[in-house]
């Protein structure tokens, strides 16, 4: 069968734009895919992350790091490679990294010549006044919000998720996350003066 010139480009041009935009949709699910999967190792990583830095804090901001650096740099990993491993190795150089930052920042000249900064003991096991004065002024704030606010924000500090305090208090997860946030930000502009 013969075509015309003119139906045979139509007909190549429909073609063509069908074909790219097939080619963009699975671009878009390569990357919710990728997005799924890496979502699917937070428990993994969490671990490792934990294992790690033996600190849940320090941990879970590792976790962060780890997560933003894999999504920042997809472009970076072969559809043919290790997801996992790759995010570990990306978890574990993040981890040297803010370990030997951290360990320049800790570094002390002592340029005295009988070397009295170094020979200074660094750590006490009494707290000072000023941190017990400190202390105390922040509970304090804390005890005298009202209780729907404080609840949710004392709760989550002592290490309970969303689901839990929001099965706890017979509220949303929602009302949990925002009586949290504006909990934390009453208490941020209140207590000004310890914020250094």
């Amino acid at each position: 069968m013969h075509y015309p010139g003119n139906v045979l480009k139509l007909n190549l041009i429909k073609y063509s734009s069908t074909f790219l935009s097939i080619n963009q949709t699975l671009k878009t699910m390569t990357q919710i895919e990728f997005s799924h999967q890496l979502v699917g190792l937070r428990n993994n990583l969490e671990y490792y992350a934990n294992m790690l830095t033996s600190n849940r804090e320090d941990a879970r901001d590792l976790l962060q790091d780890t997560f933003l650096k894999a999504l920042s740099n997809r472009d970076k990993f072969a559809s043919d490679t290790n997801l996992k491993a790759w995010t570990y190795t990306i978890m574990k150089n993040t981890f040297i990294n803010n370990y030997r930052r951290n360990q320049k920042a800790n570094t002390i000249v002592d340029s005295t010549e009988d070397l009295f900064y170094l020979n200074i003991p660094r750590k006490s096991d009494f707290p000072s006044p000023d941190s017990l004065m400190s202390e105390k002024e922040i509970n304090k704030t804390i005890h005298n919000l009202d209780e729907e606010q404080r609840l949710p924000f004392e709760m989550y500090n002592a290490g309970y998720k969303y689901k839990e305090i929001a099965d706890r208090l017979n509220i949303s997860i929602g009302t949990v996350k925002s009586r949290i946030f504006f909990t934390r930000r009453k208490l941020m502009d209140s207590l000004k003066e310890f914020s250094n």
